[in-house]
């Protein structure tokens, strides 16, 4: 008998961390090889952690709620064999272990300085994942403390090397309780006094929210973890970037006409739906290669133009947030290529099965208001992206149809496009640019092309 040391499994580049939010297995159960353990949660999306080989689960690590680092051993598990790791001893210690161990003096010098310390919540546009709250809680770390540390992660994101490195300068500056002065000696230092509060000002308070007062009859409903994520995803979206909005107006009676045609086939030849979304897409792409300054991000007073052109594309779950699985190097996939791949991340979708790395590394968003029968709409930009275009609802409408012998009112198939953009760096006439080249790409539809 060996023991085999259950790890979290590296899930995209972006994701460090994850929350453990159940349990599948209890100590003494056995599992087979590739049969899910536990569940996590990370802020992109929630998956499953299967194990590696067959055994018994003999010791959890870690607890509902608790973060774990990628990498970290959350489980043993007792295997049959010699296939195990080296180390046939429980994983006892964690590594977290390593955060309150490089902070051991601080937290005497707190208690020493009777420092008392309110917990630290998520502070103005600063984002604190849960594992940095439980260092600075731990620690005696105070929210405006916390709110002055540089932060190097992603957005100025304070990471868990941030903290412990001003843990560690902290603690080797000497920490003296304050001593009363003759009021001589206080008048000589009162001026560098007001020079200390002058160097770190106190961060501004919010204003208070204005209660909500619940009735009887009222049904109170609580958010789910994805629905408070996405809560303050939006926020913080709206507070970072200056919304603009273009709206323009496709005539897409050539694709309505050209799906009908092929869709039967398609589905016969292939097992699946052609919808319009492919077609959609396949343009969005070809705009972006024309107006490369549309996939871009901000970074400060930098602007990081990205290479590749990874399409998002909002998708409803079925308990109603929305999900933004992502389509990498869109501009090099052929219309049969884009059609099976936005197929094949739409029913993962709808199905709880997307990876973290699906929905990873957008740099440019569609959503489908249309679905819901909205003609147009104001989207909100999914952050740190620069743009986003909402696809309306397509309608048979009467139009004027301009020929060589003269004008006349038909039947076309028409659609909206609302284009939202962050007008820090995309000023109107790029914005208005590139969503009239998305129009023209539709309208020139090949209406004799093959699938």
């Amino acid at each position: 008998m060996a023991n085999f040391e259950l790890k979290l499994p590296k899930m995209g580049e972006s994701v460090a961390e994850a929350t453990i939010t159940s349990w599948l297995k209890d100590v003494g159960e056995t599992i087979e090889a590739d049969e899910a353990v536990l569940e996590i949660a990370t802020d992109k999306v929630d998956s499953e952690v299967p194990s590696e080989v067959d055994g018994v689960l003999v010791e959890k690590l870690f607890e509902v709620d608790d973060v774990v680092q990628v990498g970290q051993t959350i489980a043993i598990i007792k295997i049959e064999g010699d296939n195990a790791s080296e180390d046939d001893a429980p994983a006892s210690e964690p590594a977290v272990a390593e955060v309150p161990k490089v902070v051991a003096e601080v937290a005497q010098t707190v208690v020493a300085a009777k420092v008392s310390v309110e917990p630290v919540i998520t502070s103005g546009d600063r984002f604190y994942s849960p594992l940095v709250k439980n260092i600075a809680k731990q620690e005696g770390v105070s929210q405006a403390e916390l709110d002055s540390i540089p932060g190097t992660g992603k957005d100025g994101r304070v990471t868990k090397n941030d903290i412990k490195s001003y843990l560690q300068s902290r603690s080797s500056a000497p920490v003296s309780a304050p001593k009363a002065e003759p009021a001589e000696v206080k008048e000589t230092i009162a001026p560098k006094v007001v020079e200390t509060k002058t160097e770190a000002p106190k961060p501004k308070e919010k204003p208070a929210p204005t209660p909500v007062v619940a009735s009887g009859d009222d049904e109170i409903i609580e958010m789910t973890r994805m629905g408070k994520l996405i809560s303050k995803h939006m926020v913080d979206s709206v507070q970072t970037s200056a919304h603009v909005q273009s709206f323009i107006e496709a005539d897409v009676t050539d694709i309505w006409n050209w799906r009908n045609k092929h869709k039967n086939a398609f589905k016969q030849r292939e097992g699946e739906n052609l919808t319009f979304t492919p077609i959609f897409m396949e343009a969005v792409a070809k705009a972006l290669r024309d107006y490369p300054m549309m996939n871009i991000s901000v970074q400060g007073d930098k602007i990081i133009k990205k290479k590749h052109i990874n399409l998002g594309m909002a998708a409803a779950l079925a308990d109603g947030n929305l999900i933004v699985p992502v389509i990498k190097d869109a501009d090099q996939l052929n219309l049969l290529g884009m059609a099976k791949k936005v197929n094949d991340l739409a029913n993962r979708a709808r199905e709880n099965k997307l990876n973290p790395d699906d929905i990873q590394d957008g740099t440019y968003t569609v959503t489908n208001v249309g679905t819901f029968g909205s003609i147009m709409g104001t989207p909100i930009i999914n952050q740190p992206q620069v743009g986003i275009l909402a696809l309306g609802a397509i309608r048979k409408v009467p139009a004027v149809i301009e020929t060589p012998q003269g004008d006349f009112i038909g039947i076309r198939y028409k659609m909206f496009m609302s284009h939202s953009y962050d007008h820090r760096v995309v000023n109107g006439a790029l914005g208005g640019q590139f969503v009239k080249a998305v129009k023209d790409y539709l309208e020139a539809w090949d209406s004799e092309r093959e699938i």
